[in-house]
């Protein structure tokens, strides 16, 4: 169960690139789309090889009700449509298009008709907008909900806790007209009557850009949060702004909360009011290996290799490339590796930064748990995973971690501890479907005696 007061760790923040204004980059020879750059159902491709397309033109429409549709953010040629290998060890269909340099906008681009709550979600949806976060979760499933009532707070997550990312917070500072006109739209169509703005407090510019938004009375307020990792997950800063525990196995809204990342509510904001969807990010380029960090706006799609040329190429050779920040990113295999909807960072580290500390024996000290900020017990889940303890997991409530890392960055005798809780889960997630295909065997079993002895 969640404490009273929840722990993390005091992560170095790193936060080199928050003083750099994005800097658009030119337009790369060419773009991978992947069809699967968010939770749920790949998207179908709507284009074939040798289409000619335009910026802001759909590649592919939603595969499902959580899915979302993908544009282009170049204009061009579509060279081929191929599985391609991604982090995650998926091969995933992927469009490739060719760019000719012109970036040409679609002639379809236009603003949406937005007079009414499922018109309001009928915009999110076709955005192609997703949890920019890092999440990646189809922001128009999690805006629907069937009522409206059990929304008390809307939290928008500014927290940013990972070290190095400061995409987020150039959105704060930037484009914080956009992320309040998000605000503004979630007010009217959701009629959410409070909004908490959550930032940590190394961030006191985007937090004084926001109080100086809130008038008495708007229903919004900023509340400044301990800059303390993991700040920005889901559930702790629904804790940390509400005072509520969403229980295991339940969903923000299960406790009155939907959160939105700020990015993505500028994004939304941006679509409604232009026409505009979602084709190009703002990624935060650092680590020890890059030569010239900076904050870049880049078509999404754009191959890594191109990215960090921009930013100057190495300064040193790169041992580990992530997406993402270090405590929760994943490593890419190759540099041919695109931008995704959810990137929201990419970062080379050297030699030094990438070695993997060599691990030894538990010396039961305890500091996983203490800095869990669920309280879980990670050393234990670690013995249960070992024994393949199916049922000792669940007792354990391994499905609660969020694989934050701290467990990990904590341990003195450097246990895999995150990695091995994300196994464990896949092992009880097994072990569980197993349980519930021999429950619905027996019952089948016993159903067709009762009919036989008729």
């Amino acid at each position: 169960m969640l404490k009273k007061r929840l722990h993390g760790a005091h992560v170095p923040h790193w936060k080199n690139t928050a003083g750099s204004k994005p800097e658009r980059m030119p337009v790369p020879p060419l773009i991978n789309l992947p069809m699967s750059m968010h939770i749920g159902a790949p998207a179908k491709p709507v284009v074939k090889v040798g289409d000619e397309v335009k910026v802001g033109q759909l590649v592919a429409e939603a595969g499902g009700f959580v899915s979302s549709p993908i544009y282009s953010g170049v204009s061009g040629k579509v060279k081929k449509i191929e599985d391609m290998l991604m982090s995650s060890g998926q091969k995933v269909p992927t469009v490739t298009i060719e760019t000719d340099g012109k970036q040409e906008l679609f002639e379809g681009v236009a603003p949406p008709k937005v007079t009414n709550l499922q018109e309001f979600l009928d915009a999110v949806r076709n955005s192609g907008v997703v949890g920019l976060g890092g999440a990646g979760f189809p922001t128009a499933v999690k805006l629907t909900v069937k009522d409206l009532s059990m929304i008390e707070a809307v939290i928008v997550n500014g927290a940013e806790c990972e070290p190095f990312i400061t995409s987020d917070t150039r959105t704060m500072i930037d484009d914080a007209e956009l992320v309040w006109e998000g605000i503004e739209l979630l007010k009217k169509y959701l009629q959410v009557k409070r909004i908490i703005i959550g930032i940590e407090d190394n961030k006191p510019q985007c937090i004084e850009n926001f109080r100086k938004m809130c008038t008495p009375g708007c229903g919004v307020e900023v509340k400044a949060l301990p800059a303390i990792y993991p700040q920005g997950g889901e559930k702790v800063l629904i804790y940390n702004t509400i005072g509520r525990a969403v229980p295991e196995g339940k969903l923000p809204i299960d406790v009155g909360a939907v959160v939105i990342n700020c990015t993505t509510l500028a994004a939304i904001a941006k679509y409604i009011k232009t026409g505009i969807p979602l084709y190009e990010k703002c990624v935060t380029v650092d680590g020890s290996a890059v030569k010239n960090p900076k904050n870049v706006i880049a078509p999404i799609g754009t191959p890594l290799k191109d990215v960090f040329e921009f930013c100057g190429g190495f300064k040193t050779e790169p041992k580990k490339v992530l997406y993402g920040g270090p405590m929760m990113g994943l490593a890419v295999p190759d540099l041919n590796q695109p931008l995704l909807k959810n990137t929201n960072a990419v970062l080379a580290f050297g030699e030094k930064e990438a070695r993997l500390p060599k691990e030894t024996a538990c010396i039961r000290c305890g500091r996983c748990v203490g800095h869990c900020p669920f309280n879980l017990a990670p050393v234990d889940i670690e013995t249960a995973f070992r024994l393949k303890d199916a049922a000792a997991l669940a007792e354990l409530k391994v499905n609660l971690c969020m694989e934050c890392g701290c467990c990990a960055y904590v341990c003195p005798a450097n246990r895999p501890l995150v990695q091995v809780n994300k196994l464990a889960k896949a092992m009880l997630k097994k072990y569980q479907d197993d349980q519930k295909a021999a429950e619905e065997k027996k019952k089948a079993k016993e159903e067709a005696m009762k009919e036989a002895s008729k």
